[in-house]
C-alpha cells in the first residue's frame, strides 16, 4: 500500500504535461495544452491537458483523470505501478509499506467502478437523447459546456436498467455496484435499481483525485434536492469536500479556503478564477472537514447562503472552525443571492471585493443579533448572551476567546 501523502508528493511534483507529451503531441491552447486523444484515436485536438488543476480530459469521449489515471488507460498498469512510474518521471522513490489489511486496498474496485460510471453518466449527458433534459437545465443555469465537461458532470437517466447492463458489458458486476452505492439492491426476488435516477451527476474525488462518489442534483420536481452516495469502503460524507482535489495546492500557497454550499457554488467559482474553493456534503463542516481545511490554512471564508438555514450552518461550521484554532470571516452576499448567482450577476471583482469586506464570526453573530434589537433591553441581552457563549466557548486560541468575551462586555 502506498501511503497518501506520498502519492500527494508525487501528483505535486509531476509535471503532467511532459508526462502525457510522451504519448501525446500536444500544443499549448491558452492555459492549457491540446491534441489527439489517445483513447479514441481521435485525429482532432479535441484531448485537454490542464497544468493547474493536474488533470486531463477529452471532449469527444470524456476519458479523463490525473496523470496516474492517464498511465493505467494508456498502458494497462494497476494504480500502484503507475504512481511509482509518475515517481520515478518526477525523481521520488516510492515505496509500499506493509497494511494492516489482507490483500489489496478494498477501495480499489470502487474507484475504478465509479470512475467507469462517471464516464458513462458524462455519454449519457452529452450523446444521448436521454440528456436533453439535463442539456436544457445546464443552458438556465448559465454552465458551458466546457466548463461542465472539465468537472466531469453527468446524467444519471431516470431508466432502471440502463446502468446495469452497460456495466456489465464492461465487466463489473451488480455486486460491485452496489458496494460502490450505484445500485441499491432489491428486495428478495426483485431486481436491484440505480440510486441515482434523473439526476445531474458530480464526481466527487478524493485528495489524491481517486474517484470516490458522486453528488446527484434532481432534475425538475423530486426529493430530495440532492442526493449523495452512500458510506462505502472509499467514501465518507463527513470526512470530504468537494472541490479539496483542485483547491489544495492554491490553498496552501495562498493560506486561505473559501467554503461555500454546493456544487454549482464551487464549479461557479473555480471556473470563474477563484482557486481555493471547497464544499461540504452536507451544509455545515463536521469537525474531520474543519481538521483537513485547518491542515492546509488558518484563514477560512465561509459564503453560504443567506436564507435562516445557511445562517445557522454559517455558525456550526464557524464554531467547529474554532475549535480546530482557525481564524473564520463571513462573507455576505445581498439577499436572494448565493455565489453561483452573485458572480453570475457582478462577475468575479464584485466578489473579490465581498471577502476584502468579510467579517469575523463573532463579529457577525454580534451584528444580527443588534439588528434583531436583542441589546435593547436586559432579558433579550441574556437571550443574546447565550447566543454568543457557544462562540466563545469554541475558540481554542486563548487570546480569541479573551477578545470575544471582551466584546460580548460591550
Amino acid at each position: 500500500m502506498i501511503p497518501d501523502e506520498v502519492v500527494e508528493q508525487v501528483r505535486d511534483a509531476a509535471d503532467i504535461v511532459q508526462i502525457v507529451g510522451d504519448y501525446v503531441n500536444l500544443k499549448r491552447a491558452g492555459a492549457d495544452f491540446r491534441g489527439p486523444c489517445p483513447f479514441h484515436q481521435g485525429t482532432h485536438r479535441n484531448f485537454s491537458v490542464s497544468p493547474r488543476k493536474r488533470m486531463y480530459y477529452c471532449f469527444v469521449c470524456h476519458e479523463g483523470g490525473d496523470v496516474f489515471r492517464f498511465l493505467q488507460k494508456r498502458l494497462g498498469v494497476e494504480w500502484p505501478q503507475a504512481v511509482k512510474m509518475v515517481g520515478d518521471k518526477s525523481g521520488i522513490e516510492v515505496r509500499e509499506i506493509d497494511s494492516r489489511r489482507e490483500g489489496p486496498d478494498p477501495r480499489e474496485p470502487l474507484w475504478e467502478v465509479n470512475a467507469t460510471a462517471a464516464a458513462y453518466f458524462q455519454k449519457i449527458l452529452w450523446d444521448d437523447p436521454l440528456g436533453a433534459q439535463a442539456r436544457d437545465y445546464l443552458t438556465k443555469r448559465d454552465l458551458t459546456k466546457e466548463v461542465a465537461e472539465q468537472f466531469g458532470v453527468g446524467f444519471a437517466p431516470r431508466e432502471i436498467g440502463l446502468l446495469r447492463n452497460y456495466m456489465a458489458t464492461l465487466g463489473f458486476d451488480e455486486q460491485r455496484l452496489v458496494a460502490a452505492g450505484l445500485l441499491i439492491s432489491g428486495e428478495e426476488g426483485s431486481e436491484s435499481r440505480p440510486r441515482f435516477r434523473g439526476r445531474l451527476m458530480f464526481p466527487i474525488l478524493d485528495p489524491m483525485g481517486r474517484n470516490i462518489g458522486f453528488g446527484g442534483r434532481v432534475i425538475g420536481q423530486g426529493e430530495p434536492k440532492y442526493l449523495n452516495s452512500p458510506e462505502s469502503a472509499a467514501f465518507s460524507k463527513g470526512r470530504t469536500l468537494y472541490g479539496l482535489n483542485w483547491a489544495k495546492n492554491d490553498v496552501r500557497r495562498e493560506d486561505h479556503v473559501l467554503v461555500v454550499e454546493g456544487y454549482f457554488d464551487v464549479v461557479r467559482l473555480i471556473s470563474a478564477g477563484f482557486t481555493t474553493v471547497v464544499a461540504p456534503m452536507g451544509t455545515a463542516l463536521t469537525d474531520n472537514q474543519s481538521a483537513a481545511l485547518r491542515k492546509l490554512t488558518k484563514n477560512v471564508f465561509l459564503l453560504y447562503d443567506s436564507d435562516k438555514a445557511g445562517l445557522q450552518a454559517t455558525f456550526r461550521s464557524g464554531d467547529e472552525l474554532l475549535r480546530q484554532g482557525a481564524s473564520v470571516r463571513i462573507v455576505t452576499l445581498p439577499e436572494g443571492d448565493d455565489p453561483d448567482t452573485f458572480v453570475k450577476k457582478n462577475g468575479a471583482a464584485a466578489l473579490t471585493a465581498r471577502m476584502r469586506d468579510a467579517i469575523d464570526v463573532f463579529e457577525r453573530k454580534i451584528q444580527l443579533l443588534e439588528r434583531a434589537g436583542m441589546f435593547a433591553e436586559l432579558h433579550k441581552k441574556r437571550r443574546a448572551l447565550d447566543r454568543l457563549l457557544p462562540t466563545i466557548r469554541a475558540a481554542a486560541d486563548q487570546i480569541t476567546r479573551d477578545l470575544y468575551l471582551a466584546r460580548a462586555s460591550e
